[in-house]
């Protein structure tokens, strides 16, 4: 196999383009066209499908190729990893639909599998808009540019959402979009991002010797599902993975679906870290200093107002491995955008349509597809002795993945297709409380 990541040392001060990007989104395209049944059937047989559809109508097969995709980069992360002491040996097409089979979620057609993401009819086009958290909906009156005297709690019930529903419907998909991202809401029109850029973005990349995988720690401040899957899998390939968590700002993740938060952080030990002081900042400093591996998904400004980023990481003489998981990308206006899985996933275009138009694909589709190729990114820079800043954004992952599908003929299920129902892995014990391990982590040298 080919390592996703390609040795090569650019200018020590400058952005270095990743010579291996092309080589990864062509061995995706590859993998992506392959056996039309055979797609169908991981498809079907991952639970995806069963997530992708009307409530009223059959599951949708018209993303089928996507898990051929997720398929590629498990096998990858099996590849890398075979001879280590830690095998990393997951169904990647399954992993789409762990969330679900844990929560009990089903299709909904244009809401969300979890209900907090609508694709909303505008006058040009379709927007997609997460309302999961309640500092959300407080921006709704200010997006829409009208009253419409929603409570600010969540989830909306079925006539707030009408209501959004009603005054989007007069206004124009551009309009829409850019008063959210002036808001800090999340919302995208569905296709706005294009395979144009790399999967995966690399600066500073340097040649670095370091420990194997299994003798790593890993240092995750991410939140929510893609970081996590992604530690959670350097976990599984013998890491040591520490999860820094905000005393103010605690993972979200840990309000919901206990089973699924433990089956991403079981065996991983808790700091929690007052961010808003000095010492707290300092503290977290010094322990990203100790890492080999660093994972974020802050936009950039968050890290940087705490001199946490990989700039002043790297400035005071940090040479590992970084890897910053964005909703929209680190650049420019991409940087100050919120972006939640599906949203992200509409961005991209990876959403399935029948003669009623878009509905969602899979559950928070953008989440698990980056989480997966993000831990296949890491393994590759150890496999090929880099090191490095390693860029990946959920729309970026999703708009390749719309792409490969679109690449090819439309993929239809016929009436004997089997449809399974989504399942998640048997979770390896419980997290840890939140702070559990900060003093002994803390305190150790």
């Amino acid at each position: 196999m080919r390592s996703a990541v390609a040795a090569v040392v650019g200018p020590y001060d400058g952005r270095v383009e990743w010579a291996g990007a092309s080589q990864a989104a062509e061995r995706l395209a590859t993998a992506m066209a392959g056996d039309p049944v055979l797609a169908l059937g991981r498809w079907a047989a991952s639970g995806a499908m069963a997530l992708t559809g009307r409530p009223d109508g059959a599951p949708h097969a018209g993303p089928a190729r996507v898990a051929l995709a997720l398929d590629q980069w498990a096998d990858e992360l099996a590849a890398a990893t075979a001879g280590s002491p830690h095998a990393i040996r997951v169904d990647g097409a399954a992993l789409l639909g762990e969330r679900a089979a844990l929560s009990g979620l089903q299709r909904q057609g244009a809401t969300s599998c979890g209900g907090a993401c609508r694709l909303l009819p505008a006058t040009d086009g379709v927007v997609a808009v997460s309302l999961a958290r309640e500092d959300d909906v407080g921006l709704v009156d200010a997006w829409l540019g009208r009253p419409l005297g929603l409570h600010s709690s969540v989830p909306l019930g079925a006539g707030e959402w009408a209501a959004i529903e009603a005054a989007v419907a007069s206004g124009a998909v551009d309009a829409l979009v850019q008063q959210a991202i002036l808001l800090g809401l999340p919302c995208a029109a569905v296709g706005e991002r294009r395979a144009d850029t790399p999967l995966v973005v690399a600066e500073r990349v340097q040649r670095s010797a370091s420990r194997p995988l299994h003798e790593s720690l890993v240092v995750d401040l991410s939140s929510l599902w893609a970081g996590p899957l992604c530690a959670h899998l350097l976990g599984l390939g013998g890491a040591r993975v520490v999860k820094v968590e905000s005393t103010g700002r605690p993972d979200g993740a840990r309000r919901g679906p206990a089973a699924f938060y433990d089956l991403l952080h079981a065996g991983h030990e808790s700091v929690a870290l007052d961010l808003r002081s000095a010492a707290g900042q300092q503290q977290l400093r010094d322990l990203m200093l100790r890492a080999d591996i660093v994972i974020e998904a802050s936009r950039p400004r968050a890290l940087a107002a705490m001199d946490a980023s990989f700039a002043a990481m790297h400035a005071l003489g940090w040479r590992g491995r970084w890897v910053s998981i964005t909703g929209h990308g680190r650049r420019d206006e991409m940087a100050q955008r919120v972006a939640f899985g599906d949203d992200a996933a509409a961005a991209g275009g990876l959403v399935a349509v029948d003669d009623r138009g878009p509905v969602f694909c899979a559950d928070a589709i953008a989440d698990p597809s980056t989480g997966l190729l993000a831990a296949t990114v890491v393994v590759a820079a150890i496999a090929d002795g880099v090191a490095g800043h390693f860029d990946l954004s959920l729309a970026g992952t999703a708009a390749h993945l719309a792409a490969g599908v679109a690449a090819h003929d439309p993929i239809v299920a016929t009436e004997f297709e089997a449809v399974a129902s989504p399942r998640a892995r048997q979770r390896p014990g419980r997290a840890a409380m939140l702070g559990q391990h900060t003093a002994s982590v803390i305190g150790a040298r």
